[in-house]
């Protein structure tokens, strides 16, 4: 396939588990369960703000570790505000990423992370780009 082309589509398969709960994931691999109710599992919304946080965190640990200072640990605890309406939207997301790793200097950090979140991570790139997303890092020693 050729640059032009693109990556080829993802696919994922989501089974009814009965009330508000599907179990989705890549066909033949490992589900995870999303519900409604958030009894068994995340709720879609927690998904998509699962999804985003990850792939930026991706996108951060790949940059760090290309300038040869590797995340030993990283959480990113997320913030969806929703919109009073139906459908409750998301209106706004907080990323705050807690970041350890050994050389790891703030000014790097920050610059991985806003690289992530406003070039890199597909998942936001596929979000309306009005919605604001922003970002905090504590960095540990």
């Amino acid at each position: 396939m050729s640059e032009t082309q693109g990556k080829p589509p993802s696919r994922v398969i989501a089974t009814w588990a009965g009330d508000q709960r599907f179990d989705a994931g890549i066909p033949g691999k490992e589900t995870v369960r999303f519900d409604g109710r958030r009894e068994t599992g995340q709720s879609p919304v927690d998904g998509l703000l699962s999804a985003l946080a990850s792939c930026a965190g991706i996108d951060v640990a790949d940059i760090l570790a290309k300038r040869r200072t590797p995340v030993a640990s990283m959480t990113i605890n997320v913030t969806g505000d929703r919109a009073n309406a139906v459908p409750s939207r998301v209106s706004r997301v907080l990323l705050e990423f807690t970041i350890k790793g050994a050389g790891i200097e703030r000014v790097h950090a920050e610059r991985a992370i806003e690289l992530a979140v406003t070039k890199y991570c597909a998942v936001r790139d596929t979000l309306d780009a009005e919605m604001p997303i922003e970002w905090k890092l504590t960095l540990e020693s």
